[in-house]
């Protein structure tokens, strides 16, 4: 009968089989192996109860004839039926539950279910499934890189059942708490969780990258603040106006800017390594002068200048959620967004940066009401309209009401969805003025009462972040778009602390690359395949919601290639000032391998990043051309196109006068946006096409177009030197195909580096 248990086709096998203990009274013990991954695992459980409920019923017929009761029979039998459900519930524990055994629910709560793919059918047969085992779903579900989250009310007998039953299950996780838990508590109960933290917290030593913070000020006596901002990295702009936080806002944006979500961090139970510190800069003054209108561009600058002239070696990541109540621009520069696309292109003293900012908020309760359609019309305010910016927008994945406190009420956006607080760029000149915001992070969600359509705030549906008094409060609520660029603030020093060498145009680059729309996010805003419909989508929701391991690190079957370079885009000759140099990349592409894998779809992402110097004057602002000092742009080849008539093509569109050209056309069919992403200063976009065509497309030129540098040549700027962050990438989607080794090797042999080719 054990014998059963082996399926070898899916690697289950029976290793050995043991009589254990005196003759008559022996138990048999076998040895099973399961693979965690595939079917193997609901295979086993299916086996299992089907073992104990046909030898328990051959038992019973046999002992039956015997004479022996029903009573009689169920003692003899309880052993192994005890056995067994042990079984089932050591798979659970050490095979599909990776959050702490502790928190396994006896009895229904909710947890995340992991399912191993991102399909729509899993998550259509997974929620079949739950119904059928009256499992209660939550709202929404959360799509990743071959994994989808959707959250269940289940007990630990229904997870053994769902692994049973469902080969699509990976993991489980206990869903995680809410912000109101923490904040519930009493303050000396909070400094107990802070206590409890900092015992797992380990600071990276010798480490040089800082997130500044321009706000009200930081107060650092907050013990999860304390150990990351020294007392000469708080500035202020006016020393009158001291360097203490005396709203709260600037240390909820140091909590964050720190720890990334504090909620997260604070559910865990292992170490908590931080590799940034933090700067605080205030350019907020305290009441009750609160800042007259000022020219906001200066106090920016103070600010920084201050951070820079106190530590000038150190890499620093400026994070601001200080914007403009005035939504007047559309997009066009002011003299605040200029200065800030001033400062990240080192117009002054040549020093990158890289700022992130938060794009607004959509705040009043009438817009609530009317979510998401107020958000089409909210603009991004000012600054965040800056080119040079990382401008954070918000989406939520917080949809959890408390019970019963909150019945009858439900979120108003969906787990997924963009934040009720979100505004957007869909209104702006989509051919003149960049994509805005780039990325969105968590920015919290709004209730509505289903009956009444009231909405409200509730701490449920909030970020945790440092309260500006610990001696009153460890925690604070924290939501909108502040605690999303906080948040995108932190994932750049992540990543500019494990790449050092990483320009502020990279990081910005591989936030941007990583990002990725929501399942809800194309649901709601994205009515077809149109690339007009795209680029609608992506001026309400950026690029979509980034991800810190894909932007740092490739699985087997992503491709990435990253390039920082140079590049002159103009020169002075007889006939005038011209374009003067492109970059040509043969992308390492093994095309024997891509060929093999013939019609199978594949996608390459490409993006862009490089800063602008902007316009000096308003003469320029009304044409795109004329505000940015250049301006780059990207290439693919076609399939069948040749490099010569690739480079022969690019040449011709950047001509003054062009001429008749190659005859080939580019591959625009297969871009996700087109020509719609040359706004701005970063450009990313995915091609979508097959294996064998993408094999023929591996050459990439990166090109420069008209700007004030060449059309103002009196200002003396057109001979400057540019740099760009190159980001390539392939994926094929659900294909268990090792594309990375082969690429590995041919870069092993031949490293690829731009050719730099004259624009004729």
């Amino acid at each position: 009968m054990t014998k059963s248990l082996e399926a070898k086709r899916l690697g289950i096998r029976l290793v050995n089989v043991q009589e254990i203990g005196e003759p008559n009274q022996s138990v048999t013990r076998a040895t099973i192996f399961v693979p965690s991954a595939g079917h193997a695992p609901a295979h086993f459980l299916r086996k299992l109860t089907e073992y104990e409920t046909t030898f328990s019923r051959r038992s019973i017929a046999a002992l039956e004839r015997k004479g022996i009761t029903d009573q009689e029979l169920k003692p003899m039998n309880a052993d192994l039926v005890n056995s067994i459900a042990e079984i089932r519930l050591a798979l659970l524990e050490t095979g599909f539950w990776t959050d702490s055994p502790e928190l396994i629910p006896d009895k229904p709560d909710w947890v995340e279910a992991w399912l191993s793919s991102a399909d729509l059918g899993a998550i259509e047969r997974f929620r079949s499934l739950c119904q059928r085992l009256e499992i209660r779903l939550g709202d929404g579900e959360l799509v990743f890189p071959e994994r989808s989250v959707i959250l269940i009310c289940a007990g630990r007998e229904q997870l053994v059942q769902l692994i049973e039953h469902s080969s699509d299950v990976a993991e489980f996780r206990a869903a995680r708490e809410v912000a109101s838990f923490f904040l519930n508590e009493s303050n000396r109960e909070q400094a107990d969780w802070v206590g409890h933290l900092l015992e797992r917290v380990a600071i990276q030593p010798g480490n040089d990258v800082a997130v500044l913070v321009l706000d009200h000020g930081v107060n650092n006596g907050h013990r999860l603040l304390e150990p990351l901002l020294a007392d000469e990295d708080r500035h202020t702009v006016i020393e009158a106006w001291g360097k203490h936080d005396h709203h709260g806002h600037g240390t909820l944006m140091a909590g964050t800017a720190a720890y990334g979500d504090l909620l997260e961090v604070m559910q865990s139970s292992g170490p908590v390594r931080l590799t940034h510190r933090l700067e605080s800069a205030k350019i907020l003054s305290p009441p009750p002068a609160e800042n007259p209108r000022q020219l906001w561009g200066h106090y920016t600058a103070q600010g920084i200048s201050r951070a820079q002239i106190e530590k000038p070696n150190r890499q620093r990541i400026i994070c601001m959620a200080v914007t403009s109540l005035a939504t007047r621009d559309r997009g066009r520069p002011s003299s605040w967004s200029a200065k800030v696309d001033e400062m990240a292109s080192g117009y002054d003293d040549d020093i990158r940066r890289l700022i992130v900012i938060s794009a607004g908020n959509v705040d009043e309760e009438s817009d609530w009401r009317r979510y998401p359609e107020s958000n089409l019309t909210a603009e991004v305010h000012d600054p965040a309209q800056a080119w040079n910016a990382l401008t954070v927008g918000a989406f939520t994945a917080k949809t959890r009401l408390p019970e019963p406190d909150m019945n009858g009420w439900e979120p108003v956006a969906s787990a997924g969805d963009l934040s009720p607080f979100s505004p957007t760029s869909l209104t702006w000149n989509r051919h003149r003025w960049p994509i805005k915001p780039e990325v969105l992070f968590e920015g919290g969600n709004v209730a509505r009462n289903q009956t009444s359509g009231e909405v409200a705030l509730h701490d449920h549906l909030s970020l945790l972040s440092t309260h500006y008094a610990p001696q009153l409060k460890q925690f604070a609520a924290f939501d909108q778009t502040s605690a999303a660029a906080a948040q995108a603030a932190w994932m750049a020093a992540k990543i500019q602390a494990a790449y050092p060498n990483a320009w502020p145009e990279t990081v910005r680059a591989l936030i941007v690359h990583s990002a990725e729309w929501t399942p809800a996010q194309k649901r709601r805003f994205l009515r077809s395949d149109k690339k007009n419909d795209f680029c609608n989508l992506a001026r309400v929701c950026g690029y979509g919601v980034p991800n810190l391991e894909r932007a740092l690190y490739c699985a087997g079957n992503v491709l990435t290639l990253i390039a920082q370079e140079s590049i002159q885009p103009f020169e002075k000759t007889k006939k005038g000032y011209k374009s003067k140099e492109m970059h040509l990349y043969r992308l390492p592409w093994p095309a024997d391998d891509l060929l093999a894998l013939g019609e199978i779809p594949v996608t390459m992402r490409v993006t862009l990043s490089y800063f602008i110097e902007p316009s000096p004057g308003e003469i320029g602002w009304n044409d795109r051309y004329r505000y940015a000092s250049h301006a780059l742009r990207f290439d693919l080849n076609a399939p069948g196109e040749s490099e010569e008539e690739f480079v022969q093509r690019v040449n011709t569109k950047e001509r003054d006068d062009p001429k008749v050209g190659p005859g080939t056309k580019a591959p625009s069919d297969r871009w996700t946006l087109g020509e719609l992403r040359d706004v701005g200063s970063i450009h990313s976009d995915i091609w979508t096409g097959t294996a064998a065509a993408l094999a023929d497309s591996h050459r990439l030129i990166v090109h420069p177009a008209i700007g004030w540098w060449r059309e103002r040549h009196h200002l003396g700027r057109w001979k400057k030197r540019t740099r760009y962050a190159l980001i390539v990438s392939i994926h094929l989607p659900g294909q268990e195909v090792d594309i990375y080794t082969p690429v590995a090797m041919r870069i092993m042999a031949r490293v690829p580096v731009p050719i730099e080719v004259p624009v004729i």
